[in-house]
């Protein structure tokens, strides 16, 4: 069994999307949503315990983070 799932979201998404990350280092679109979920999903109030169950050892990195926010920021999701 795969590790992995399909979402499926509406194709302008995608395609906006897309273009959000050209010369960003993404190297794809599924590459920028993943992280965009995992950045959410640190927000939410996960005990210690809980969070390492769901990241094991794939933490974003502060420049991860940095990255993700700036794009939002860009987009207006963020002030």
């Amino acid at each position: 069994m795969s590790d992995k799932a399909t979402i499926k979201i509406p194709r302008n998404l995608y395609e906006k999307l897309k273009e959000v990350i050209e010369d960003t280092g993404f190297n794809s679109v599924t590459e920028f949503i993943v992280y965009v979920m995992r950045d959410l999903i640190s927000t939410t109030e996960l005990g210690d315990k809980e969070q390492n169950e769901v990241f094991n050892d794939q933490q974003l990195t502060r420049q991860e983070i940095y990255l993700i926010r700036k794009r939002l920021k860009s987009l207006g999701y963020l002030d």
